[in-house]
C-alpha cells in the first residue's frame, strides 16, 4: 500500500529525545480516530513521537470501495508501509484485530519494531474462541456485530455495553458510532483460518519486549483469552479491573495509558 494513501494521525513531542516512536493499530470496525481521543496526545506529552494509522478501507484511508477484499496480509502491509516512513524504529500497540495484526507481523523479523503491546487482542488461537464464547454468553451482541459488519444499524445501547464497562456520555457515544464502520469479511475469516504461530513470534527478538493487556470486564475478548494469549508468549497478562474492551476510550483510560508508558520506560 502506498503510505500516501493511508490516513496517519500524529502527535509529536517538543523534542526528539526518545529513541523510538509509538505506532498504534486499531481494531475492527474503527480507525485511527480511536487513538486520537486520548492516547496520541498523552503519549506525545510524555515525550514519545506517536502515530496512529487507519488501515486500508478504514477512516480516511483509501480502499473503502474494496473493503471486503482486504486481508490481514493487506493490513500488515499497511503497517510496514507506515513503519518505513518513520525516522526511528517503533513500538507497536495493537488493539483487538490490531493485536492480531501485530502478531502476524512478528512472525517475521521486523527490524523496525522495537517492542509490542497486545491490547485486548484476538488470541493466537484465532477468533473462533472469542466468537463461540460470545455466542454462548451474549448471542444478541454477536447479532449486533454482524449487523455492523454488514453496514446496517445495530442496537447502539447493547453495543455500548459490549465495548465499555464504564459510563459513556450520550454525545461521546454518538460520535463514536458516527465514526464506526463495517469490517472486511475476508479479514475476519483470516483471523479464524490463518492464526499466527507463537513459535515463530518467539523466535524473534521482539519476544523479550512483549506486553499483553486486557480488560477484566471485556465481553468481546474476555480476560481468560487475554491470559491465554500471554501464556502462549511466556509472559504474564495485565488485566485492568473494571474496564471493558474499549480500553483506550473508557473513562479510566489514563490507567491503561500510564501503565503502557511505564512499560516503554523499561525498554533499553
Amino acid at each position: 500500500m502506498n503510505p500516501s494513501r493511508l490516513e496517519v494521525l500524529s502527535a509529536l513531542p517538543a523534542d526528539a529525545a526518545r529513541p523510538w516512536a509509538v505506532l498504534f493499530i486499531h481494531g475492527a470496525f474503527t480507525g485511527a480516530w480511536c487513538w486520537n481521543e486520548h492516547f496520541l496526545a498523552h503519549f506525545a506529552a510524555a515525550g514519545w513521537p506517536s502515530h496512529a494509522l487507519s488501515l486500508s478501507g478504514h477512516g480516511a484511508s483509501a480502499g473503502r470501495e474494496r473493503l471486503d477484499q482486504l486481508s490481514i496480509a493487506d493490513y500488515c502491509a499497511d503497517v510496514r508501509a507506515v513503519l518505513a516512513t518513520l525516522d526511528k524504529p517503533a513500538v507497536l500497540i495493537g488493539h483487538s484485530m490490531g493485536g492480531f495484526i501485530v502478531q502476524k507481523l512478528l512472525e517475521e523479523e521486523e527490524e523496525r519494531v522495537r517492542a509490542a503491546v497486545l491490547m485486548a487482542s484476538v488470541p493466537p488461537q484465532g477468533l473462533m474462541a472469542a466468537s463461540v464464547g460470545l455466542w454462548l454468553a451474549r448471542p444478541d451482541l454477536l447479532s449486533d456485530l454482524n449487523r455492523l459488519m454488514c453496514g446496517s444499524t445495530p442496537a447502539v445501547d447493547r453495543l455500548a455495553k459490549a465495548l465499555f464497562a464504564q459510563p459513556v456520555d450520550a454525545a461521546r457515544l454518538a460520535r463514536y458510532w458516527h465514526w464506526a464502520q463495517p469490517e472486511s469479511h475476508r479479514a475476519l475469516w483470516d483471523m479464524t483460518l490463518d492464526p499466527p504461530q507463537p513459535s515463530r513470534v518467539l523466535a524473534h527478538r521482539a519476544r523479550a519486549h512483549l506486553k499483553v493487556v486486557g480488560g477484566e470486564r471485556d465481553l468481546l475478548i474476555p480476560a481468560t483469552l487475554t491470559q491465554m494469549t500471554a501464556r502462549s508468549y511466556g509472559v504474564t497478562a495485565t488485566i485492568y479491573s473494571g474496564l471493558g474492551h474499549g480500553l483506550m476510550l473508557e473513562r479510566d483510560w489514563p490507567r491503561v495509558a500510564d501503565d503502557l508508558l511505564a512499560f516503554l520506560e523499561t525498554l533499553r
